[in-house]
């Protein structure tokens, strides 16, 4: 598969909002920060970030900045985002490792 032909999967597959948060779980899961800034930037570009840029109030050199690998993005920030694409943050207990 070409990469083109790949990145137009991955855009229209993470449109869907399910696929969007196990994706996002998964990068989250990796405890890798600059890795979920990754998939945060494959769902917001799925998206289109000038779409998101007008519905977040965020312009969209603060969305390309705030998702870059070395991205930092603030609470406010995460939460307006994924409140755009239609997902929210919550929290879980973390399951003991033992069990």
């Amino acid at each position: 598969m070409k990469h083109a032909d790949y990145d137009n999967f991955l855009n229209k597959e993470l449109k869907d909002t399910e696929i969007a948060a196990e994706y996002l779980n998964a990068a989250l899961e990796g405890g890798s920060i600059p890795e979920l800034l990754i998939a945060l930037r494959n769902v917001a570009q799925a998206h289109g970030i000038s779409e998101l840029s007008s519905v977040t109030k965020l312009n969209r050199q603060a969305l390309y900045k705030m998702l870059s690998d070395k991205g930092n993005p603030t609470l406010g920030s995460l939460l307006v985002l994924l409140k755009a694409v239609g997902l929210h943050l919550i929290f879980t207990p973390l399951q003991d490792k033992a069990a």
